[in-house]
């Protein structure tokens, strides 16, 4: 896991670019985790893939950030979360994380920040933080 994890990281630049798939900013590698892509983390024992950290079906995202809030983004609005794991599985394809689909990306969280702006869980916590709004990179 760790490997794959810090070979995406190298191979993306991330340090140099200060942000992660999502246009997350972190300040160090530590803040960074990997995301399963196309075969969630659940399903990768039953069809054999041990623990699914394989390069073609991960993501690098800040987990405190951009990991957590697309989990929440799945809950709430699975057609905007398959929507951005698109974007995601579109980076990973092509090797790089351009601006243009960065600003897909934030069109999608905007979006999604005007629907459910004020709503909150089923304990009354606040869906979207403010970091999940403040800690994006200037587009």
């Amino acid at each position: 896991m760790k490997d794959v994890t810090q070979w995406m990281i190298n191979s993306y630049g991330l340090d140099d670019k200060g942000y992660d798939f999502m246009g997350y900013t972190f300040t160090d590698q530590r803040q960074l985790s990997f995301h399963h892509l196309i075969v969630p983390k659940k399903d990768c024992p039953k069809l054999r893939l041990g623990n699914g950290y394989f390069l073609w079906n991960g993501a690098i995202l800040k987990q405190l950030t951009s990991h957590n809030y697309l989990h929440v983004i799945e809950r709430i609005d699975r057609n905007t979360f398959l929507k951005i794991t698109q974007i995601l599985i579109a980076e990973n394809q092509t090797g790089e994380i351009n601006i243009e689909l960065l600003k897909q990306i934030r069109f999608l969280l905007e979006h999604f920040e005007k629907e459910h702006y004020d709503e909150t869980d089923k304990k009354g916590k606040i869906l979207i933080k403010s970091k999940y709004i403040t800690e994006r990179i200037p587009l």
